[in-house]
Order: C-alpha cells, then structure tokens, then sequence
C-alpha cells in the first residue's frame, strides 16, 4: 500500500511539474509574441516616421525645385528684357538681297531706303547717322534662300522710332523690292509676338484694333475699353466668356490649322 501511494503522490508531482512546464512555456511563448508584436509596432512606427520624413523632404525638395525654377524663368526673363532694351535703338531690314551690297556698303543702301520711303525724314535731318550696320548672321549661308537681316544701329532714337513708325504705316520697298522694317528683337521675343498671327490678323478683319505691345501682349479695343493680353491662354479665357465674339474668332479651328501647318 506505501508503494502505491508514494507510487500514485511521484506521478502526481510528475504531473504537476509537467502542467508548471507546460505554463512557464505558454509564459515564455506569450511573452515572445508579446515582444514580437512590440518590436512590429516599433517597426512600423519607425517606417512610417522615415515615411513622413520622406515625404516632407520631398515636399521641401519640390518648393526648393519650384523656388529655382521661378527664379530661372526670372532671370531668364530679365535677361532678355536687358538685351531687348540694348537694341531699343535697333532696326532690322528684312529681305534685301545680298547683291545690293555687293555694289555699295550698307550704309548708303540705308539711306536710301530711307529717301524712298520716308524722304521727309531726310529733309529735317539730313543724313541719318547710324553707329554701325551689319549682315545678321555675319558669315553667309550658301544653304538658305533667303537674304540675311540687315541690322541698323541708330544714333537718335527718335529718328529710329520715325522710320519705324513710316514703316508700319505702309509697306517699304527699295528698287523694286519689298523689304520688312522692324524693331530689332531677341529670338525669344520675336517667337512670342509671332504665336500671336492669327489671332492678331483676324482681330483687325474684325476692326478691334490689335496692338503687339513690348514685348509681346497683344492689345484690342472692344465695348469701348482697351483690354490687354499676355498669353493666347488668357485671351482664350476671354473668349469663352464672349460667345458672340468666340465664334467669329473660332480660335480652335485657326489653332487646329496651325498645328496641321505645324506637323
């Protein structure tokens, strides 16, 4: 009978001790996923805090993008508004063929452009002085067709502006040929003012009066108000409030025809 019992209390203990094993087990492997499950949060946490400081560098690095970007349109812009005013006393001569000089120096030629086509300038003067005349660009292209530009420096500027402003009136010939006077702009300048054709053409078809004002903002005179433009987009916007007006100008199709042309 003792053996029995001490037999019946050893297995007892044994299952006790096994149930104490098993529990200190559960323990461990509960604290362990607890831990786990701590450093996953700690991980997380961590991500997403190396997330947001992604993405607030990022949205630094684009205002500083945005910042650069603002201040080269800038400059760009003061660059060329610098050039354009370094050539305020400048004309440009569009389609003189290149044999005139040939015969005689550009400077007569000038002149003489001047005597045909707007003598009076000439009778209050006397001989225009210039600073200097020359081929644009210097060295000949056997390649092009066309005649390169002539550019005129003026000593006077209101002797520049009459010439310029006899030149708008009515169109410039010189022995037989039908030359282009202009103001002598940047590249840039000239391409601005140029994106502006077809709608300048059509608003003086529809008698508003359009200007290409400095350096390249289109003006018309409509409802008895001057209204002023400096992108296509704007004057597009204009329209769109203006039905009427919008469809004599139908811009769509004339910008449809200018990029068939384009392509």
């Amino acid at each position: 009978m003792k053996d029995e019992a001490k037999q019946m209390k050893d297995e007892v203990k044994k299952m006790k001790d096994d149930l104490q094993r098993k529990s200190d087990q559960k323990e461990k492997d509960y604290q362990k996923t607890k831990d786990e499950i701590q450093s996953l949060r700690t991980r997380i946490q961590q991500l997403e805090s190396c997330d947001l400081t992604r993405q607030q560098d990022t949205i630094k690095q684009n205002q500083k993008n945005e910042k650069i970007e603002e201040n080269m349109k800038h400059l760009i812009h003061k660059t060329e508004d610098l050039e354009n005013r370094s050539r305020r006393n400048n004309l440009r001569i569009i389609g003189l063929p290149e044999d005139h000089d040939k015969r005689k120096s550009l400077d007569i030629i000038l002149q003489e452009i001047i005597k045909e086509n707007c003598p009076e300038i000439l009778e209050q003067e006397g001989k225009v002085e210039i600073d200097r005349i020359h081929r644009s660009p210097p060295v000949l292209n056997p390649q092009l067709t066309t005649p390169r530009n002539v550019i005129a420096k003026f000593k006077n500027y209101q002797t520049k502006e009459k010439i310029l402003q006899a030149a708008k009136k009515k169109s410039s010939r010189y022995q037989g040929t039908t030359v282009r006077i202009t103001q002598d702009l940047t590249a840039s300048t000239l391409r601005k003012r140029k994106a502006w054709n077809l709608i300048f053409w059509k608003a003086r078809e529809l008698g508003l009066q359009p200007r290409i004002n400095y350096p390249a903002k289109l003006t018309i005179f409509f409802q008895q108000k001057v209204w002023s433009f400096n992108k296509i987009e704007e004057f597009q916007e204009f329209l769109k409030k203006r039905p009427d007006l919008n469809r004599k100008f139908d811009v769509q199709a004339q910008n449809s025809r200018e990029s068939s042309k384009g392509n």
